[in-house]
């Protein structure tokens, strides 16, 4: 009678260690999930913000002085390698990229800003001429009301055209690296921006990977 009983409540007994199990695993799978998505929604809602002009929500989700140095780093690269190409080249054409290169400061602090980051995740990164600031960029509904033929300017028109979208495939380098990276085409060029993770859930932009 006994051996009944104690086989009888051993099921019994099994049943709320499988539910603590399937909670624990359940659980460590939305952890994974989370942990994984993270850089996706970050990049998200930095979107969603430069389309709100929402200034305070971007410095949320960008390291400035780590951005300012890979900037200042890879601005001064790239115009180093223009000098010597157009040295070969154009020996006088060289003259502009030296004239860049004394002006990669002032370069650097417009575009380690809202409106840079806004710049460099809409496919506008910085090309080193003098006096360059981050062009205006111009939301979804805006470039589809600037498709309409009562938004279109006239010939003898002044006005600048603000700078379309352009669309970057986001993907894992490794664990903590997540980029942004632009192939570019026609007078874009390819680069990247580079976020890296802070913790567990959240990411920050800090660098930047302009052409060669």
């Amino acid at each position: 009678m006994r051996q009944e009983k104690t086989q009888a409540n051993r099921p019994t007994a099994r049943k709320p260690v499988a539910a603590v199990v399937t909670g624990v695993a359940i659980v460590v799978l939305v952890l994974v999930v989370l942990i994984y998505a993270s850089p996706y929604l970050v990049l998200g809602r930095v979107r969603d913000a430069v389309q709100q002009r929402d200034a305070q929500m971007i410095d949320r989700y960008v390291d400035y002085p780590a951005l300012r140095e890979s900037l200042k780093q890879q601005v001064t690269q790239m115009l180093s390698r223009r000098v010597q190409t157009q040295k070969l080249q154009h020996p006088f054409a060289a003259l502009g990229a030296l004239v860049g290169m004394a002006l990669v400061d002032p370069l650097v602090d417009a575009y380690a800003t809202p409106d840079g980051v806004a710049a460099l995740l809409a496919g506008l990164p910085p090309r080193g001429e003098p006096g360059e600031t981050p062009p205006p960029v111009i939301d979804q509904q805006s470039e589809a009301a600037s498709q309409q033929p009562e938004a279109r300017p006239s010939p003898g028109s002044s006005a600048t055209p603000q700078a379309p979208r352009a669309k970057g495939s986001a993907g894992y380098r490794d664990m903590n690296t997540f980029a942004v990276s632009y192939a570019g085409g026609g007078d874009r060029p390819a680069y990247s921006v580079i976020f890296h993770r802070r913790g567990w859930f959240s990411w920050q932009i800090d660098a930047v990977e302009l052409p060669s």
